[in-house]
């Protein structure tokens, strides 16, 4: 099963998103800040990070580079609701994935099918 470590500051959308990755199929991970992201890293196994941008303590950039380096294995995906930051995402972590708000959640399943090259029969419309 592919397991997601999720770094979103918004509770609502934080439980909205694990919510629906996990009706998917995934095995999802939630946390509020990078800073408590870092230690699951490091201590775990995840196949993706999912993570806004803007978030309080750490940024999710700062969180990605971490990730990188401490598990080079691991995907990113960004979620941002600011466009100016995408491009300063883009150019920090050029492998990551950016997904701009708002988006529909089939087409956040949808991205990280095509990361993992997997189909799920999520069902969301």
């Amino acid at each position: 099963m592919i397991r997601i470590l999720l770094a979103e500051d918004d509770e609502s959308m934080r439980h909205y998103l694990a919510r629906a990755l996990e009706r998917s199929g995934y095995e999802v991970v939630a946390v509020a800040t990078g800073t408590q992201a870092v230690p699951l890293i490091e201590s775990d196994r995840f196949d993706l990070l999912l993570t806004d941008i803007v978030m309080p303590e750490m940024d999710g950039i700062e969180l990605a580079q971490h990730a990188v380096t401490a598990a080079p294995d691991m995907r990113v995906m960004f979620i941002t609701g600011f466009a100016a930051v995408t491009l300063k995402a883009g150019k920090a972590v050029p492998q990551a994935k950016v997904l701009s708000k708002p988006f529909h959640l089939r087409d956040l399943v949808l991205e990280v099918e095509r990361m993992f090259g997997t189909e799920t029969m999520s069902g969301l419309n």
